[in-house]
């Protein structure tokens, strides 16, 4: 084999029979069969599957036909809202649908991407995609967008030269690397890894290894389901013992140990939990994220650490003029919209002359760009400064362009001056330019450029490198001979600072983050001192001062909380140590926020907690990958969700007190009931009723509830803190309680008193038991709020649903198919006057306690507010 011949088709299919083809790993695809067993692995569907497989064999079709209908509205509910399959690697397969120009026996080859093997030589130029990952033998002016791997967001000049061993993916200047695109220029390479052997495959095998943790919210639910399976089962089978050993039929008492466990399974949890986060999914399409896992929306309430990428996020991602040092100083740039003063736009125009000369970029009307970012920004600078580059070009037509060579790191261009001269605009890398000027222009007039001179420039290109620049030097000079090279005996003009400016909102954003106990971390792959001058401007780390770990760094703090806890910025950091630092903070007991945009951040954005991409210049990989997607790059976008995530939260908590003390009121009922000899107070199809229809549309309007204002004033809820906590716990038992007394006394009344036959008599408790549990929902305030003024009363949805849930009732007594399905009969003026009476009786006597419990808070309040003023 030579380079001249390249492999032989021989030695060629030997090797690709040895290594494969050059295709990434194709993914298990999660099919719809999958998709809808995995609706029915709850534990709540699955006591009800055992409660209508009870009811069937006990002959009551009706019943059972009612819990499948619930199993099935369910199920359908959760495939219809979760029905997604992962595409990660399918975007990363697009990337390689390309063809390539190799060298095979002695002949230049136009083949299939798929079909190259190591020891291939591949011939590329500007406007290719990478094939595979080669090792450049030959380059001309070649530079390529690694963004999509390393997050740069500048091409890369390539070169044949070789490089440290252990250097990293971005510092790899003679390799190229498959599904990056070159921008300029020209080479050749040989082919070195293919397939899952590339640094696109060892991504893709990350992001196939990243496990995709299921949300806190699916685990807290999965342990209240299992507790609740406990404490069913236990109440159902000590209740049905109890009554065989009384005496009483075992028919009866496996009758009262199906109610007991229709009683005490929240049947509407599952829908109700699937409405609000689909709710609150939409309110946070209506900011710009875009939710792609509907769990995923509580999980951002839960969010203590966000992992964010720097450029784009918080920064603007477009390179701006910002400092133009000439030999009078230092002048500042200011924004688009901004004006220079006469003096400054005197000092920096002939640099900002040379700059917009030796250029090929081109900026539009609206702002848009074509061209190397460097070059646009070069050319933005000099409108604000005036200078008008097609003026220019009329006045002094371009000759010659000697472009770009990372060989020499600069450019030039040559015009025409009048008669046979013409003059030289050169821009480039600091140093190289500086070997090149033998003059520096000053107001003065022009002086040399010796050793001492030289040492001056070098120093303030490390000043402005200090601030996070990037710094280009410009030059001029003049000849007359236009194939002449343009590199010795040149003066310099100065320096020019280049900035990606944070974005305007960032700041107030971190500051929210800050008062709401969230940590952000600023994770990127670009230099620690650009890192640094970036965290700075947002004030990232606040007062805490801004220290910058590299990635390697990473493995020596993840086992110190302590450390990680202090950590804001990770400069230069891998795919592989950006899943390293997720797993630390989780294994800290945090939960994860990450944002991210190109290939290299998919592993990470999987394996976090909740991956947040970009949308308008994320990669199709990094979308794909993520929970969310900000369709307007915006980190204040993030802020937004977590709040929306918080409130979300505190509703499901609201909303599931309010459903278990309803259920726990019905189980305490039946258990009641069982333990004397009066007959049911309420029967199992008419619990489903309750559970399914009047407790489900109360409990949806609390979940549709906007939240308290200062929500993102307190810090982020534990990892490990349950939906219930044991002060929940007790308030529940307590409320059901209140309700089963009611209930209790309702049905003494109608047998005792009023001496109404059984059906009308369970006609009374029935009414009573939903009516009460109505009514319920006003107890669901919290204790600190006011008695008409509070996110309850406030709530539209609450007051629609108790009309709705009302009109049902009534029609469940007096519509006959409703009435002989649910075993229901009108109970008489006296019966409806009971029903009234006792229902309203736990409401108000909730908002007694709730007064009470209010005064003391706020007493406490008053008291820690004191002490605080005095110890200041």
């Amino acid at each position: 084999m030579s380079r001249e011949h390249g492999l032989a088709e021989a030695e060629a299919a030997a090797r690709r029979h040895e290594v494969g083809t050059n295709r990434l790993r194709e993914p298990r695809r999660t099919g719809v069969l999958e998709v809808l067993v995995n609706q029915f692995r709850s534990v709540i569907l699955l006591l009800l599957a055992g409660a209508a497989g009870i009811s069937a064999v006990l002959g009551d079709w009706v019943e059972t036909a009612a819990i499948v209908a619930v199993i099935v509205l369910n199920a359908a509910i959760g495939f219809v809202t979760e029905w997604q399959a992962v595409r990660s690697m399918e975007a990363l397969r697009r990337l390689e649908r390309v063809h390539a120009r190799v060298r095979r026996g002695g002949r230049v080859l136009e083949l299939p991407a798929d079909q190259l093997v190591p020891g291939d030589f591949i011939l590329i130029e500007g406007g290719d995609v990478v094939t595979a990952d080669l090792r450049v033998v030959e380059a001309s002016k070649l530079q390529v967008d690694e963004s999509l791997l390393t997050g740069e967001s500048l091409p890369v000049g390539k070169r044949p030269d070789p490089v440290a061993r252990d250097a990293g993916v971005a510092d790899r200047t003679a390799m190229l690397f498959k599904g990056t695109l070159v921008t300029r220029g020209s080479g050749e390479g040989l082919v070195v890894a293919t397939g899952m052997r590339t640094e696109l495959g060892t991504i893709a095998s990350l992001t196939a290894e990243a496990r995709q943790a299921s949300t806190p919210l699916e685990r807290r639910l999965e342990r209240l389901g299992q507790r609740l399976i406990v404490v069913t089962l236990g109440i159902a089978a000590a209740v049905a013992v109890a009554g065989v050993l009384a005496g009483r039929p075992v028919g009866l008492m496996v009758e009262t140990a199906i109610a007991l466990a229709v009683a005490a399974i929240p049947e509407g949890l599952p829908i109700v939990a699937t409405l609000a986060l689909a709710r609150g999914m939409l309110r946070m399409a209506h900011r710009n994220a875009i939710v792609q896992r509907l769990s995923a929306v509580e999980t951002l309430g839960a969010t203590s650490v966000i992992c964010t990428d720097k450029t784009g996020t918080l920064t603007r991602n477009e390179l701006t003029v910002t400092h133009v040092w000439t030999a009078a100083g230092l002048a500042r740039m200011p924004e688009e919209t901004g004006e220079l003063a006469p003096a400054a736009r005197a000092r920096v125009e002939p640099v900002l002359v040379a700059g917009a000369l030796c250029n090929n970029a081109a900026v539009g009307p609206d702002g848009a760009s074509v061209g190397d970012p460097l070059e646009a920004a070069l050319l933005r600078a000099a409108t604000i400064a005036g200078v008008d580059r097609a003026a220019l070009l009329r006045e002094r037509p371009e000759a010659r362009e000697e472009a770009f060579d990372p060989g020499t790191k600069m450019m030039a261009t040559f015009h025409r001056a009048g008669g046979a001269a013409y003059t030289i605009a050169v821009k480039g890398a600091p140093e190289a330019v500086f070997e090149a000027c033998a003059t520096v222009a000053a107001p003065d007039g022009d002086r040399p450029m010796d050793v001492g001179e030289r040492a001056e420039w070098l120093a303030r290109v490390d000043e402005l490198a200090d601030d996070g620049c990037r710094v280009l030097a410009l030059a001029d000079g003049r000849t007359s001979d236009a194939t002449a090279s343009p590199y010795h005996g040149l003066r310099l003009l100065g320096l020019i600072g280049f900035l990606d400016p944070p974005r305007h909102d960032a700041t107030a954003a971190l500051a929210a983050c800050r008062r709401a106990g969230i940590q952000v971390v600023m994770v990127t792959g670009d230099q620690p001192r650009t890192a640094r001058s970036i965290a700075r401007a947002i004030d990232l780390a606040g007062e805490d001062g801004v220290e910058v770990l590299r990635g390697e760094d990473i493995p020596r703090i993840a086992g110190q909380p302590d450390a990680l806890r202090r950590a804001r910025i990770f400069a230069r950091v891998t795919p592989r140590q950006k899943l390293d630092l997720i797993e630390a903070f989780q294994r800290a007991g945090h939960v994860v926020a990450m944002t991210g945009d190109g290939v290299n951040d998919a592993p990470a954005l999987k394996k976090a907690d909740i991956g947040v991409a970009m949308g308008r210049r994320g990669t199709q990989v990094a979308r794909e990958a993520a929970d969310m997607v900000l369709e307007d790059d915006a980190f204040d976008t993030i802020v937004a969700a977590i709040r929306q995530g918080r409130a979300i939260f505190g509703n499901i908590r609201r909303f599931v007190v309010y459903l278990l003390s309803c259920n726990i009121s019905e189980v305490l009922l039946i258990a009641a009931a069982s333990a004397t000899t009066a007959p049911l107070p309420i029967l199992p199809l008419q619990i489903l009723f309750l559970n399914l229809v009047t407790d489900v549309f109360p409990a949806l309007a609390l979940g549709l509830g906007e939240g308290a204002a200062g929500i993102m004033t307190r810090p982020p809820r534990p990892a490990t803190e349950q939906i219930l906590m044991r002060d929940h716990w007790i308030a529940m038992a307590g409320w059901a309680a209140l309700i089963t007394a009611s209930v209790a006394g309702a049905f003494w009344l109608a047998l005792a008193r009023l001496h109404l036959p059984e059906p009308e008599a369970v006609t009374v408790s029935f009414l009573t038991l939903a009516f009460a549990q109505l009514w319920h929902v006003f107890n669901t305030r919290g204790p600190r709020s006011r008695l008409l003024r509070n996110d309850v009363v406030g709530n539209p949805w609450v007051w629609g649903a108790l009309a709705l849930c009302t009109l049902l009732l009534v029609a469940a007594v007096f519509v006959p198919p409703f009435a002989r399905l649910l075993r229901v009969a009108s109970p008489g003026a006296a019966g409806w006057l009971v029903v009234v009476a006792m229902s309203l009786a736990p409401v108000l006597a909730g908002q007694i306690v709730l007064a009470f419990r209010g005064r003391r808070a706020r007493a406490t309040g008053t008291v820690r507010s004191a002490r605080a003023r005095t110890t200041r």
